[in-house]
């Protein structure tokens, strides 16, 4: 199908935009939350060229993290680690880095929250091997050329 503007080429892009974000496929949903996820905020929003998606995961990790909803900033780490787009050490400076501006407990419970995702996903077998977000590790090429 070709994207003319359609709800159905709006819910094609933003379940792509959804996979490349959270480096896992997304099927799709019936309703209207799930409409607004798909079709405003990835297809729309996060596809805006002027921040990466690692600039955007950086910004939801802080905002999440200082309204104190840490357990869906668990969702962003997994998803960094995954992609490859923050290390452990990474997600740990962070958390330091907010106790500091969106108070102690909470950027804590945020660095409390990596070690525990970083050991399931060493556990679990979910760490960076080669076979995992290879659109990360191109991106990350890019960056980097």
């Amino acid at each position: 199908m070709t994207d003319n503007g359609s709800a159905d080429s709006a819910r094609e892009r933003g379940l792509a935009k959804m996979a490349e974000v959270y480096g896992t496929e997304f099927q799709d949903y019936p309703g209207s939350h799930f409409a607004v996820t798909a079709d405003h905020l990835f297809a729309d929003i996060w596809s805006r060229p002027a921040l990466s998606i690692r600039d955007r995961r950086l910004i939801l990790l802080g905002a999440l993290t200082a309204q104190g909803a840490i357990d869906t900033a668990g969702i962003q780490i997994g998803a960094a680690l995954r992609n490859e787009e923050l290390t452990e050490e990474q997600l740990h400076e962070i958390a330091v880095f907010l106790c500091h501006y969106v108070g102690w407990p909470n950027g804590t419970k945020l660095d409390l929250l990596v070690g525990t995702i970083v050991a399931q996903q060493k556990k679990g077998g979910l760490g960076h091997s080669s076979s995992q977000a290879p659109h990360a590790r191109r991106q990350q090429a890019e960056r980097t050329e």
